[in-house]
């Protein structure tokens, strides 16, 4: 049987596979995830995911491996990344405040050294947010370990007038695209006994 590697530091990526069942090892892997100049995110995720799996495969050679990586971006006006200060994290929410941007996922998974990766695409549209929620909301801390400076499962999900495209995308970890991957792969890894 095939051992399967989530090649992700993600708690939430994690959490969203035991939630299915699928049993596995952490082990992730660090590469430069810099965008190049007028980089599309959806060819960003996608180069930044399979080239987290490429790093996986020279550690993990043995064909034995099912390898699982992803990368997931938030995107308005170009790539809002985690925050690096309250500051960045107050600008990032009042850009997102009362309007709407996309949030956009790739998954790549390997099998006998074929590698196969899908993405998905969400539309998160905002409330508008007044200058005293974004400043509580900054100081609950949540925003700061989050691309886009919130997160939809936390209290950031108060925020969120409507989404269109998957939740679990918005998480970071688009469970409907890994579902389609695995079937195509042939790969039998949910609820085992």
């Amino acid at each position: 049987m095939s051992e399967i590697i989530l090649a992700s530091a993600s708690p939430r990526r994690a959490e969203i596979l035991r939630n299915i069942g699928v049993e596995f090892k952490v082990k992730s892997f660090e590469i430069d995830e810099s965008p190049y100049e007028k980089e599309h995110p959806e060819d960003y995720v996608k180069r930044i995911s399979e080239g987290k799996l490429k790093e996986a495969l020279k550690f993990f050679k043995d064909n034995k491996y099912i390898i699982i990586t992803a990368d997931t971006v938030v995107y308005k006006n170009g790539f809002l990344q985690k925050p690096k200060s309250k500051k960045e994290a107050i600008d990032m929410l009042r850009l997102i405040s009362g309007t709407d941007h996309y949030v956009h996922s790739a998954i790549s998974v390997s099998k006998n050294h074929k590698i196969l990766t899908k993405l998905s695409k969400t539309r998160v549209v905002f409330h508008k947010m007044s200058n005293e929620e974004i400043n509580w909301y900054v100081n609950t801390g949540e925003p700061m370990d989050k691309a886009g400076a919130y997160g939809i499962q936390g209290l950031g999900s108060i925020f969120i007038k409507r989404i269109e495209g998957s939740y679990h995308n918005v998480v970071g970890f688009p469970i409907d695209v890994f579902y389609n991957i695995i079937k195509e792969l042939n790969i039998n890894i949910l609820i085992r006994s």
